[in-house]
């Protein structure tokens, strides 16, 4: 095969699996246990970010908690059309606990980013 026939198989390989290998960041539907909690452990890329997603009803309480290997930005947020909202944002902690108090029925997510040069490890514990 020849090098320029190559050339045009690369780039075709990587359009296609880009999305797949290139894109490190990651989202996480919430799956309620049937006691009402929610346990994830993860690594987040080093320059990515982990979203757990889930819609909660307004009146409704989230008690969370999360502790990581290294500083990450953390916020909670939701989307009203182009605007985000922020009920907590957090910038470069490693440990966090509160209890998100619904006002609004939304698909709230907990949001945290690496900005290191490293992977970090996160264990995050949601409940109902």
């Amino acid at each position: 095969m020849s090098l320029q026939k190559l050339g045009v198989c690369s780039a075709v390989l990587t359009a296609l699996l880009w999305p797949v290998c290139g894109a490190s960041a990651h989202i996480v539907d919430i799956a309620w246990t049937a006691d009402g909690r929610f346990i994830h452990k993860t690594r987040i890329a080093a320059g990515k970010f982990m979203e757990i997603c889930g819609k909660v009803s307004a009146g409704e309480t989230v008690r969370w908690s999360f502790n990581a290997e290294a500083p990450l930005d953390f916020n909670i947020h939701y989307h009203v059309g182009k605007d985000v909202i922020y009920p907590t944002k957090r910038a470069q902690v490693s440990v966090g606990q509160d209890v998100l108090a619904a006002t609004v029925t939304q698909d709230y997510c907990w949001m945290w980013t690496n900005k290191t040069a490293l992977p970090v490890s996160l264990n995050v514990e949601l409940g109902r």
